[in-house]
């Protein structure tokens, strides 16, 4: 990691989630019930959606070079006694990400995704077994503490549910912002989303969360309803990533609502959408990070969403274009 992340007076991110090592299968469409295939070819790869967004953060806020990061980025979570735990943490320093607030539990295995790409699509079906994730209990919010140094906060539903709402109470009583995707999705308790900064979905998340058919999704009027929904309830930002549509967000910033729909990037050839989603968390992150950093955000201030989320929507098209996970996530000089 660089030097210049660990002393310079940067913003500081913190992802809490989970750490998987991916099992990809390339295969020429999704299985049917009773059906064998053969894939066309396979790949072990680290990941998981809080490792993955970690990786994000840190390779969109620098160059290649990992020299002069525009935020300093930890991890929080735990591994098996493994090689695959080994790999896991080798993938997090190696892209520029504090792992030392990863745990390295001992009689226990690093968490596995399975996932099965369509060649022709892109589109994924993913299987997760949690181990060592389903251990980062209560405990890893308050250890340690780096949450009183964090000034955004990243979680995910792959580790915990115990654990993800002790942390969003904890950050709100020490002022940080917390951005939350919650996935796999879940019903959250209410008082999640009192003075939740950012909610960051998809479709299915949003139509599961908020109590809806996702078809009410496919317009406009249905994307404002439940996002005014999410607001009631205390967001301040909603953004739902809607694949080949785009990417709709809605705020309300001192009384004022403002949301727009930003199209998909054009001309964007899917091989493979692993990793997408926590690539535009990654890049939105970093403007929502540098604008409560700069003030810009505060009271009084101004986050410039549709900016975030434009930057946010590019980086991920990015990612969709190649295979993997965290080794498609692009650097800040491929997006620039």
């Amino acid at each position: 990691m660089s030097s210049t992340a660990t002393t310079s007076n940067i913003p500081r991110i913190t992802i809490l989630g989970s750490l998987n090592t991916d099992l990809v299968a390339y295969v020429p469409h999704h299985p049917l019930p009773g059906e064998t295939l053969t894939a066309t070819s396979f790949m072990t790869s680290p990941g998981g959606k809080g490792a993955n967004q970690a990786v994000a953060c840190a390779k969109l806020s620098r160059p290649r070079s990992l020299s002069s990061p525009s935020a300093h980025v930890s991890m929080v979570g735990a591994v098996g006694s493994d090689s695959n735990g080994d790999m896991l943490l080798h993938n997090l320093q190696t892209h520029g990400v504090d792992s030392s607030l990863v745990t390295k539990l001992p009689n226990q295995k690093t968490g596995i995704a399975m996932i099965v790409v369509e060649a022709e699509t892109g589109q994924n079906r993913i299987i997760i077994s949690g181990e060592a994730n389903h251990s980062v209990g209560e405990e890893y919010v308050t250890a340690g503490g780096w949450l009183e140094k964090t000034d955004l906060l990243i979680m995910q539903l792959e580790v915990p549910m115990g654990t993800v709402v002790r942390a969003v109470g904890e950050a709100k009583a020490r002022g940080v912002d917390v951005l939350l995707n919650p996935a796999p999705a879940r019903v959250l308790p209410e008082g999640v989303y009192r003075g939740l900064k950012h909610l960051v979905v998809n479709e299915t998340e949003a139509a599961i969360l908020g109590g809806v058919e996702e078809r009410e999704l496919d317009t406009m009027e249905g994307l404002e309803r439940v996002g005014r929904m999410f607001l009631e309830k205390g967001v301040e930002n909603f953004i739902a990533t809607l694949g080949g549509r785009g990417v709709f967000y809605l705020t309300r910033e001192g009384g004022e609502e403002k949301r727009g729909l930003v199209e998909a990037e054009r001309g964007v050839r899917v091989v493979d959408t692993t990793g997408a989603g926590d690539t535009f968390v990654g890049r939105y992150a970093l403007d929502a990070v540098r604008a409560r950093k700069e003030g810009e955000g505060g009271e009084g201030g101004r986050f410039d969403i549709e900016g975030a989320v434009r930057r946010a929507n590019k980086a991920a098209a990015v990612t969709v274009q190649r295979e993997g996970a965290a080794a498609s996530i692009p650097w800040r000089d491929e997006v620039e």
